[in-house]
């Protein structure tokens, strides 16, 4: 029983890894910002450079890095995403549309 349940928890683990890798943020745009960014901008992977430069392409003036809302009614952009890698598997009914 022992096994059954490290063997189940070990399985458990690997498929949540792939979902720990992807980070998401999003960046607090402070006055001046367009409508759509009026309070957040929110982007995927990393804190870069480039995440900051896309989220004020969008009309967010950054003012800095926080997590993301997650309720309410705020006025959040979405920053493009950036080029991704190869991908080495995908599961079937979790690809994108």
């Amino acid at each position: 029983m022992r096994t059954l349940f490290i063997t189940v928890a070990t399985a458990v683990g690997l498929a949540l890894l792939p979902l720990a890798a992807q980070a998401e943020g999003c960046y607090l745009c402070g006055s001046g910002s367009s409508p759509q960014c009026r309070d957040y901008c929110r982007y995927s992977g990393a804190d870069t450079f480039d995440a900051r430069k896309s989220c004020e392409k969008k009309g967010c003036r950054v003012v800095g890095p926080t997590s993301c809302p997650t309720g309410g009614t705020y006025a959040i952009c979405q920053a493009p995403e950036p080029p991704g890698g190869p991908v080495l598997a995908q599961i079937p009914w979790c690809a994108p549309a």
